[in-house]
């Protein structure tokens, strides 16, 4: 199991300096990074990826929305494998004929990244799950309109903001989860109140277990009321330390 953490959390600290955000990152033990607005900083975010010996397996770019070529492209100078589109608003989740209209356009995404050698995504919030088509969850229904190599990266924790039991939907979902984002809390909209993994009411290793195909659980804080550095110090421990206590249990049993 590998983890990233998605540089959106680290946003401010970013703008102000990005190689030593970027360090700081390394020095902390991650070996990678989920990008998010790449294109503008693919430069400099890419000789700082290098210089600290970071990879970044995965990225968030608004392919619905921005030029999908310029994406692609600067993916492919990060060595960005799955470029995953980060965040479409409620009001694209309430109908089938919507959310049709925006499965066909990732679908078509995803046939303009395969010139590219790159694999294309979807990230929910919660809006997804609190809208209910045709019987199902509107992610659920989205889901089953994608074609075979589009992947999904489930933020587990908006899942359970939108009102649906995270581990019981990434079964749902099954091989189509390659990707997770880690996060704590309370559960609700309030995002500075957002905790480290293992720290609040989420139940993260068991969402975890449940992405059966997953590649990489990404840890995350959309805001975060501590010193973040520090917040996504304790959430990579967490996780770390739980991989290690399980390994160690399976070794003796």
């Amino acid at each position: 199991m590998s983890y990233s953490i998605q540089l959106y959390t680290l946003r401010n600290a970013m703008q102000e300096d990005l190689p030593g955000t970027i360090r700081r990152v390394a020095e902390i033990g991650y070996t990678q990074v989920e990008p998010y607005n790449f294109v503008a900083t693919a430069k400099e975010l890419g000789a700082a990826l290098k210089e600290n010996g970071l990879q970044a397996p995965s990225g968030h770019a608004p392919l619905l929305s921005q030029d999908q070529d310029e994406i692609f492209a600067a993916a492919k100078e990060l060595g960005i494998s799955t470029v995953i589109d980060p965040y479409l608003p409620a009001e694209h989740w309430q109908n089938a004929e919507d959310i049709q209209a925006t499965a066909a356009k990732l679908n078509a995404a995803a046939k303009k990244g395969a010139e590219y050698g790159i694999r294309v995504g979807y990230h929910n919030h919660a809006w997804e799950l609190e809208s209910t088509i045709e019987g199902q969850t509107a992610l659920e229904y989205f889901e089953g309109l994608l074609d075979p190599e589009l992947v999904l990266e489930v933020d587990t924790y908006w899942v359970s903001v939108g009102g649906q039991n995270p581990v019981e939907l990434l079964a749902r979902l099954g091989d189509r989860v390659k990707f997770i984002h880690i996060k704590d809390g309370p559960g609700t909209t309030d995002t500075k109140a957002q905790l480290p993994a293992g720290q609040g009411t989420i139940p993260v290793l068991d969402v975890v277990a449940a992405a059966k195909s997953l590649e990489v659980g990404v840890v995350e804080f959309d805001d975060y009321a501590g010193d973040t550095f520090e917040g996504i110090a304790e959430s990579l421990a967490f996780l770390r330390d739980s991989a290690a206590t399980a390994g160690a249990q399976e070794v003796n049993a």
